[in-house]
């Protein structure tokens, strides 16, 4: 269609605007009373069709046309509906409603009126519903028209009848009705002969008009990339989008009430802070302008909640965001929710049980039952769960057992390197030799070869201190502390540890942290800096000087947990990818 043809077919007054005969005159503030629609597409979409240029001859189009809208064609849509809105508006009915008094949803409808049997109708004065939706999709045959109407409780009809509507609505009103347009609809309940539970439309209102097309509906909206960029448009072209968002709000629900049932209350801790601590990662920072310096995106709450202990509150829990400037996965977003629970007077053997509890009973609220299917795999999460410590779990992978081997470093790395065969270019060799104790090396070695193999529920008990700067120290085994980590479907869920409670213990390794990083900040200055910059390491790291004064006040025996929410909503609702379970995800610019 040509710029001119376009003007003058959006420019056509439209002749169907009236209203109802026992409707008032319409204010200069009224909304419309409209009631059809046109078969199979919406008006506006079957013009842009007919502006397209013909394809093959017969008016066909090119099968790359028929899957997609063009810009060209939403261009064109865009410009039919903005006419319409402004035609609307110059005779007085307003397109964007202030409100719509509904009495019931779809799915309420389909429950009360589950009883009606095929072609019989209720349509007493009691059983005159008003519903309000958006309308996703409509089809005419002579004097019937058919509009589905979707809410947030699920979908019914709207059943159009030329005979029931005053003087000749349906053929003058049929055309101001787009697929996309919110409306509302009064009338009784019917079901068709069909079987179809609909609404008998006596009259409805265009609530909000929909000035782009929504995806076509055989292909919906399946480019990943604008799902996660555009969720609404996901929500509309894929239902079942917006069910994951009401489960992980079902499963946070549950999650509290599990908790908070053991007696835990919930705390708030700051998100803006001073030393970013709690947790070995790159933090984001920002600036505050009163107070003239920089501060911290919290990467844990680990360090708030202890200094609660502390207070004396002796079980406490945070539901929170996190923030860690790393790199982008389906496992990994720079912000995620965590919870975050902390015990006095318990052991990392009590967070085993309530990592169980919890889990559990998210499940079987879900689902109502402990197996079930992630990705084509039978997850089995019957309690007990497996637990292995870390030296065994390696030693099953390798055969090399690190209990044996000591504390000689060489000889640890010599062994593994050669256990694993890797070569000289292996770029998992030079992650081995680059290990700066052997604690760090067997978690390198569990992380290459045993993580992924890690299916079903297990707990992996006993790290290094190395690498648990937070942790007890194990009570019978040197070198090692009283940590665990829950793996399921090869991937961390939950960390948890027997707390360090010791104020001159905690310093040190605190201090040995902030020596390792200078370390490596060091060695990576004057390195060309690499396109992924996920090992950078040009941030400050320092003490948290106020928790260190909080355990010389003295802080109680306890043991704390961390979940990951969004991966564990991930396996509940079988979701490949965190971007599916975090309604807007972090994304890289758009090309």
């Amino acid at each position: 269609m040509t710029m001119e043809a376009l003007k003058v077919w959006s420019s056509r007054p439209l002749r169907h605007l009236f209203h109802l005969a026992a409707s008032p005159p319409p204010t200069s503030k009224s909304y419309l009373p409209v009631t059809l629609v046109r078969c199979c597409s919406s008006s506006t979409s079957a013009a842009a069709a007919a502006a397209a240029p013909k394809q093959g001859g017969r008016g066909r189009r090119s099968s790359a046309a028929s899957t997609t809208t063009s810009t060209s064609d939403r261009d064109a849509i865009r410009a039919i509906r903005l006419k319409k809105v402004e035609e609307l508006r110059s005779k007085g009915y307003e397109p964007y409603a202030y409100k719509w008094d509904r009495t019931h949803t779809a799915n309420q409808l389909q429950e009360i009126y589950k009883h009606l049997g095929n072609g019989e109708e209720s349509n007493t004065e009691n059983d005159q519903v008003s519903i309000s939706g958006r309308i996703v999709a409509r089809r005419a045959f002579g004097k019937l028209a058919f509009l589905t109407l979707r809410d947030d409780s699920g979908t019914i009809q709207l059943y159009c009848e030329k005979e029931r509507l005053a003087n000749d609505q349906f053929d003058q009103l049929k055309s101001l009705v787009d697929i996309g347009d919110i409306l509302g609809a009064r009338g009784s309940i019917k079901r068709t002969e069909k079987g179809e539970l609909s609404l008998c439309v006596n009259s409805f209102l265009i609530l909000t008009k929909s000035l782009l097309p929504l995806p076509d509906k055989f292909h919906g909206l399946q480019d990943k990339d604008k799902r996660y960029r555009q969720r609404y448009v996901d929500m509309i072209a894929n239902p079942e989008v917006a069910d994951v968002f009401r489960n992980r709000a079902k499963i946070v629900s549950i999650i509290r009430q599990t908790v908070e049932l053991m007696g835990f209350i919930s705390v708030d801790t700051p998100v803006l802070q001073e030393a970013a601590g709690g947790a070995e990662a790159r933090p984001f920072i920002t600036h505050h302008n009163s107070l003239g310096r920089d501060l911290y995106l919290r990467i844990a709450t680990e360090l708030h909640l202890k200094r609660m202990l502390v207070g004396g509150l002796e079980k406490v829990y945070e539901i929170g965001r996190i923030f860690r400037n790393e790199g982008l996965s389906t496992r990994h977003n720079p912000e995620f929710t965590t919870i975050e629970i902390y015990e006095a007077y318990s052991d990392y053997e009590s967070m085993m049980n309530m990592a169980e509890e919890i889990v559990t009973q998210c499940a079987l609220s879900l689902h109502g039952k402990l197996t079930l299917d992630y990705q084509g795999v039978e997850i089995n999460l019957e309690r007990p769960w497996r637990r292995e410590t870390m030296h065994n779990l390696v030693k099953e992978a390798t055969g090399v057992d690190f209990i044996k081997l000591g504390n000689d470093l060489n000889a640890v790395k010599e062994a593994v390197i050669s256990a694993l065969d890797l070569g000289p270019r292996n770029p998992d060799r030079h992650s081995i030799e680059a290990c700066s104790s052997v604690g760090h090396v067997l978690n390198e070695v569990f992380e290459m070869v045993v993580e992924a193999t890690l299916v079903q529920p297990t707990f992996v008990l006993d790290y290094p201190v190395e690498i648990s700067p937070l942790a007890k120290p194990h009570r019978r085994d040197a070198g090692l502390t009283e940590r665990f980590e829950l793996f399921v479907c090869g991937r961390e869920l939950g960390n948890a540890f027997s707390e360090l409670t010791d104020p001159l213990d905690q310093r040190r390794r605190l201090e040995e942290q902030v020596k390792q990083h200078n370390k490596k900040r060091e060695a990576a200055e004057g390195k060309e800096k690499k396109d992924d910059n996920d090992d950078d390491v040009s941030y400050d790291v320092t003490l948290d000087e106020d928790f260190l004064t909080a355990l010389e006040y003295g802080m109680p025996p306890a043991s704390g947990m961390g979940i990951g929410i969004d991966r564990l909503v991930m396996l509940l609702t079988n979701s490949a990818s965190i971007r599916d379970v975090i309604a807007f995800p972090v994304l890289k610019l758009q090309q």
